[in-house]
């Protein structure tokens, strides 16, 4: 039996095995890649992500490349962009991919694995 590492994922912080050395066998071989997630998990992450993370970020990536980021109040679709809880805006994932970078404002949705450190939430 191959080596397992126990990592904690980068974005939502779950423990997962990753199986490295063995790839047929690891967790992340369940999950189906586009070349465009490929591209950006390269360009944000170092390490490994849990295969929940991989298959989100990966159809977030695939709905904003259907979509604009956009630049007026009319160009914004709910559900695509945000949605509204408690009459506030939450942006989306999608949002987030298609903006470029991190804020590093401890957004719900960032596809960029930044978390706010635990003693400021």
């Amino acid at each position: 039996m191959e080596k397992a590492d126990y990592n904690y994922c980068p974005k939502c912080g779950t423990p997962f095995e990753c199986r490295w050395e063995d790839i047929l066998s690891c967790q992340c071989n369940t999950v189906s890649f586009r070349a465009e997630t490929v591209r950006f998990l390269e360009k944000h992450y170092e390490s490994c992500l849990c295969k929940n993370c991989l298959s989100g970020i990966g159809e977030a990536v695939a709905l904003a490349e259907k979509h604009v980021f956009p630049i007026q109040k009319e160009m914004f679709v709910e559900d695509v962009h945000y949605y509204i809880e408690g009459g506030y805006w939450v942006f989306t994932e999608a949002y987030h991919i298609l903006r470029g970078t991190c804020c590093e404002s401890g957004c719900r949705h960032c596809p960029y694995g930044f978390a706010v450190p635990r003693s400021v939430k």
